[in-house]
C-alpha cells in the first residue's frame, strides 16, 4: 500500500501508535517535566533529506529513523540537556510505501526508547522529495550548560569516543568488496556505527560527577557534537571562543582496525573529516578534563589544548608527519 492510497488522515492514524495517547490528539502537546526551578528549555531542529542524509542503497527506513532521532538527541547532549520529547515533520512522495513510513517511525521510536523520550506529535505533507524535520526539546541546568563559546586559553580538549567508525561503515555499505582484512564482527561494528549511532546523553551525568569531585560551581565547559566531523567541531569551538587549538594526531581515538585496514593517513583523515560519529568534543580546565577522561574511560581521551593563535593545528609529537592546519572546508558542507 502506498501513502496516496491511505491518505493524510489514514497515515496520521497509523502513526499515532508511536506517540503517547495522553499527549496527542489536540492542536498542540502539553508537556510537564520535573526539572530544577532555574532550568531552561533547550530546543534544536534537524532536517534530513532523501539522497543527502540517507539513501535506500545504504539505509533501511528503520535505520533512517534511528539516525534522524539520534542526530537531534546528540544536539541536546551537546548542550548538556535532558531530552523531553520530539516533534516530527514528515514530507513524503505519494508513491512512498506505507510500510516505509512505519519503518521510519519504528526506527525513531527504538532510538528514543533507549532514552525515555516520546514523540509528541508532528505533521505529514506531500513532497517530491522525502524529508524528515525533527524538533527536539530538552531542559538544561544553567550550571552545566555546554556552549561553543566557553573555551579559554589552556583548556584541554576531550573527545568522548572513537572517530572514523561511521565513515568506515558507510564505505563498507557502498563498497562491500572492500575491507577484506576485517573480521566479520569488525565489519558489523563499523556498519552499526553508521546505521545506528548512539548519542552521548550519558556524558551529562559524568560531568556532574566531575563537578562534584572538583567542588566546581559552576563547571565551565565548551563543546559540541562531532556529527559534522571532529575537525569541524574543534574549528567551530575555537572560532566561537576567539582562540585556536593544537591537536596531537597520536591521541585521536580511532578503532585499531581502522588504521590496520586503511593506513595511518587515511584513517586520520576519516577520523577528522568523516563525520557522523556523534561523539562530544569538550573543552574544560586540564584538571577537570583529566578527571572526566578517567570517568569516561577508554576510548575517551584528551587530544589537545586551546591556544592563543587563531589557527587549529594537527601536530605529530614523533615528528613523522608535518604540521597540518585543520579546516572546516575539508568536511561536509551543504553549500
Amino acid at each position: 500500500m502506498l501513502v496516496s492510497d491511505l491518505g493524510e488522515k489514514g497515515l496520521l492514524e497509523r502513526l499515532h501508535r508511536f506517540c503517547p495517547p495522553e499527549i496527542i490528539g489536540d492542536d498542540g502537546a502539553c508537556i510537564a517535566w520535573a526539572a530544577p526551578e532555574s532550568s531552561h528549555l533547550v530546543v534544536t531542529t534537524d532536517v534530513l533529506v532523501d539522497g543527502v542524509h540517507f539513501s535506500d542503497a545504504t539505509t533501511t527506513a528503520a535505520d533512517a529513523g534511528w539516525r534522524a532521532a539520534a542526530a537531534n538527541l546528540s544536539d541536546l547532549a551537546a548542550m548538556g540537556a535532558v531530552p523531553l520529547g520530539i516533534t516530527v515533520g514528515l514530507a513524503v512522495r505519494g508513491d512512498t510505501p506505507v510500510n516505509w513510513v512505519e519503518g521510519l517511525y519504528e526506527g525513531m521510536a527504538a532510538c528514543l526508547g533507549r532514552y525515555a523520550t516520546p514523540i509528541l506529535g508532528g505533521d505529514v505533507v506531500r513532497s517530491p522529495v522525502n524529508t524528515i524535520s525533527i524538533t527536539a526539546f530538552g531542559w538544561g541546568d544553567p550550571e552545566m550548560t555546554i556552549r561553543r563559546a566557553n573555551a579559554q586559553l589552556g583548556d584541554a580538549i576531550v573527545v568522548t569516543g572513537w572517530h572514523g567508525a561511521s565513515r568506515a561503515g558507510l564505505e563498507l555499505l557502498l563498497h562491500p568488496e572492500k575491507g577484506t582484512i576485517l573480521s566479520a564482527q569488525t565489519r558489523q561494528n563499523f556498519i552499526e556505527a553508521h546505521r545506528r549511532p548512539r548519542p552521548r546523553l550519558d556524558v551529562r551525568e559524568i560531568l556532574w560527577d566531575v563537578k562534584s569531585s572538583m567542588s566546581a560551581s559552576p563547571l565551565r565547559v565548551a563543546g559540541m557534537d562531532s556529527s559534522d566531523g571532529l575537525a569541524d567541531a574543534i574549528c567551530q569551538i575555537a572560532a566561537a571562543s576567539g582562540c585556536g587549538a593544537t591537536i596531537e594526531r597520536g591521541l585521536i581515538p580511532m578503532p585499531p582496525a581502522l588504521t590496520a585496514w586503511l593506513g595511518e593517513e587515511t584513517a586520520i583523515d576519516w577520523a577528522l573529516y568523516g563525520g557522523e560519529d556523534f561523539e562530544l568534543v569538550l573543552c574544560l580546565p586540564p584538571e577537570s578534563a583529566r578527571v572526566l577522561v578517567g570517568k569516561l574511560k577508554r576510548p575517551g581521551a584528551i587530544v589537545g589544548y586551546i591556544t592563543m593563535e587563531p589557527e587549529v593545528w594537527l601536530r605529530d609529537r614523533n615528528g613523522v608527519y608535518p604540521e597540518q592546519e585543520l579546516s572546516r572546508s575539508l568536511g561536509f558542507q551543504h553549500f
